[in-house]
């Protein structure tokens, strides 16, 4: 990354908690949150040691507000990967029309979920810092309230994706919620497996592929 140019002072006071979070974002990026400081995010932003405090409590809060961006991030990408998976070329995760086409291609809900789960993965995979970051203010025991609007956001459209299909008959009757919850568990599972290792990296978007066809497909006998 280039290091801004900037000398202390360079950026209007309403400018300066957003020009943080960029600076801390793309520091991230290069050598995760551990090494993520105050002093470091200020003297790159150009500006004072002390400058961040008047805006982020503390490293903490700088961190959290981070993972806001990442999490918006986040929720482009996964409207990129149904646009590109559905051929629908919209900004919604709905993406495809709400009846499947034959034979799959554009509009077609079918792709929907799968793209979804496939760029969780990709995301995670490629992003490995900005996934750790998450899943520690995320997945933990008290999610942090700082980020409730833009977790609700993204569930909200998970679910509205689920019920959606149960309406158009491509998944059973159920719980959304709880179809939703299994699902992000599945992915969150596969991207956590190959960051530690256990599957290749080189191999995750087509493991990723199988494991979930296999979840869609179900793997119980019907009776």
């Amino acid at each position: 990354m280039t290091e801004r140019p900037a000398g202390r002072g360079s950026y209007h006071h309403g400018a300066l908690p957003e020009a943080l979070v960029g600076v801390a974002f793309e520091l991230l990026d290069e050598v995760g949150q551990d090494q993520v400081t105050m002093r470091e995010v200020a003297r790159r932003a150009g500006v004072s040691a002390g400058a961040p405090f008047r805006h982020f409590a503390d490293r903490r809060a700088l961190l959290t507000a981070v993972a806001d961006r990442v999490l918006a991030d986040f929720e482009g990408w996964q409207r990129a990967e149904v646009a590109a998976a559905t051929g629908s070329g919209q900004g919604s995760w709905q993406g495809a029309g709400p009846e499947p086409r034959a034979g799959g291609g554009a509009g077609d809900r079918r792709a929907v979920l799968r793209a979804l789960g496939l760029g969780f993965v990709r995301y995670a995979v490629r992003h490995p810092h900005r996934f750790a970051l998450v899943r520690s203010r995320v997945f933990a025991p008290s999610p942090q309230p700082e980020l409730r609007e833009r977790l609700s956001g993204i569930d909200r459209a998970y679910t509205e994706v689920i019920v959606a299909d149960q309406a158009a008959g491509l998944l059973r009757p159920g719980d959304p919620e709880l179809v939703g919850f299994a699902g992000q568990a599945l992915v969150y599972g596969l991207a956590q497996m190959v960051l530690d290792g256990y599957l290749p990296a080189e191999k995750a978007e087509e493991v990723a592929a199988q494991v979930l066809d296999t979840f869609g497909r179900g793997i119980a006998n019907p009776r």
